[in-house]
């Protein structure tokens, strides 16, 4: 058993508030650790550790920024292992996919070791008679970010990487389920160089997350969960008064196409639909093979794939995937898998009664797949953030573009086929915010944005890429003009170059 507490100004410190929370282990389901609840006192002491660090980090010229980010990359690949297993301890996935999510976060550092460069802006000379104009990109504060368990290494990193890089101070409320690696990256960030109080983490529950959404010197709020919360964030953060962006849920779907390579489809439905246990917002959930041959043959070879899926704790390095995250997860995946089964579809494989012998207390589900599943079902209108695949079989193209159209998210979608003008087609009539042409998860590098279309996203401004640049820093723009040639007496008219 251990504690888990705050890390504010620089170390870690305790609680105050005397509320705690469980962090379990998903694969025992055994109490492991306690993480203090923070009150609005470990809050504020997190702001003022910020507001009294960030002006000097700010006038820090952005190479000597890089240079942090520089050494923190290389902390990252040196103690890789340990970062890895402090996720798979809480979270429950495996080993190598939480070295996975270490690396996608650290992308994002690499991004933004060219700080110096992203922040460029813009100058003309002789914009009007004696007149030079030119903008430039201030950070805006303070920042937060509340980050969700799937990626507690990835997420936390995307959002304070491109912050602290612009010259904000951050405060980051992790998940409660896995908050030992978002602790560690702060002490390795200290480490890098950064100055004490830039970057702060504080553990909470919902009185966290509305202390931070109310609070007057928090100029911006990042945001990934559910869809209900993020909605509920964004529009608090703007009654509030901040710059807000919020991603949400998703029902990614793929579509096969007749011509596509079916082994080469089947494969990466395994990896994107089962893979961290579903528990991904770029998972793969619902299958739509276009024709009944295609259909046929994509169940035949997808059901002995998912009968023979090795599932088991993070501790088995042969494992293709772990538990859920907690009990209350486990039961909800359950419920939705019966309401499927009640509702008509035909579950092909059924992962219901899934029991890991001397782990039988873990929060374990086997790998579901549902055929014959219709849009007017629970579970394909429902993110089920589970290893449960849907099959949505189409008669056609039109038929099969016209599910992820019409359904409430708009996060990701892929299509499989060797038909370029299908390929071509489907890319620029999708209405969904991160397309894959055979790449079955396709988030976008570190360079390029990542963010979702409809009930996915809230925010015009995405995450990573140079979305995340705008969206942490503001823009001023500056006319400026010098005494020599100006003509004596008052101008009463709107000035213009005329």
């Amino acid at each position: 058993m251990y504690e888990i507490g705050h890390f504010i100004g620089g170390k870690k410190v305790a609680g105050t508030s005397g509320r705690t929370a469980n962090v379990y282990n998903p694969a025992t389901g055994e109490v492991q650790a306690t993480v203090a609840l923070a009150n609005d006192a470990d809050l504020q002491a997190a702001i003022d550790s910020a507001l009294s660090a960030q002006p000097k980090w700010a006038a820090t010229n952005p190479q000597r920024r890089a240079r942090v980010f520089m050494k923190f990359v290389e902390l990252l690949n040196q103690n890789m292992d340990e970062l890895a297993v402090l996720i798979s301890r809480e979270h429950g996935k495996t080993v190598e996919d939480s070295k996975g999510d270490v690396i996608r976060g650290l992308e994002v550092c690499e991004f933004v070791i060219g700080i110096p460069h992203l922040m460029k802006s813009e100058f003309t000379e002789g914009a009007g008679p004696n007149i030079d104009m030119y903008s430039i990109r201030q950070p805006v504060g303070i920042g937060a970010g509340i980050t969700p368990f799937n990626f507690p290494g990835m997420i936390p990193m995307w959002m304070f990487a491109p912050a602290i890089a612009c010259g904000n101070a951050f405060i980051l409320k992790p998940s409660e389920r896995d908050p030992s690696l978002p602790i560690r990256l702060a002490e390795l960030m200290i480490e890098a160089g950064l100055p004490a109080g830039i970057l702060n983490v504080v553990n909470g529950d919902k009185g966290a997350v509305d202390g931070i959404l109310a609070h007057p010197d928090i100029a911006a709020v990042s945001f990934v969960g559910s869809t209900p919360i993020a909605r509920y964030v964004y529009g608090t953060a703007a009654a509030n008064g901040k710059r807000a962006q919020c991603f949400g849920g998703a029902k990614n779907h793929m579509i096969i196409m007749p011509d596509a390579d079916l082994d080469q489809a089947a494969n990466a439905l395994m990896g994107a639909g089962y893979g961290s246990a579903g528990e991904r917002c770029m998972a793969i959930s619902v299958a739509v093979p276009v024709g009944e041959e295609t259909a046929n043959r994509l169940i035949d070879k997808l059901t002995p794939m998912i009968e023979s899926l090795r599932i088991g704790p993070y501790t088995d390095d042969k494992a293709d995937m772990g538990p859920v995250v907690t009990k209350e997860a486990q039961a909800r995946i359950l419920s939705l898998i019966d309401k499927g089964v009640e509702e008509g579809a035909n579950l092909v494989v059924d992962g219901r009664g899934f029991k890991l012998q001397g782990y039988e207390d873990g929060y374990f589900v086997g790998g579901c797949l549902f055929d014959n599943v219709t849009p007017d079902m629970e579970i394909y209108k429902t993110e089920i953030f589970g290893p449960v695949l849907s099959v949505v079989r189409a008669k056609n193209y039109e038929e099969a573009l016209d599910l992820p159209m019409k359904h409430e998210y708009g996060n990701g979608v892929a299509i499989y086929t060797r038909d370029g003008d299908a390929a071509r087609d489907f890319a620029s009539r999708i209405n969904i915010g991160m397309v894959g042409v055979n790449v079955p998860i396709p988030v976008p590098l570190a360079y390029h944005s990542f963010g979702g279309w409809k009930s996915s996203s809230f925010g015009d401004l995405n995450q990573h890429g140079t979305d995340s640049i705008k969206f942490w820093t503001r823009t001023k723009t500056i006319t400026s003009r010098w005494p020599s040639g100006i003509k004596d007496g008052a101008e009463f008219v709107m000035p213009t170059m005329k």
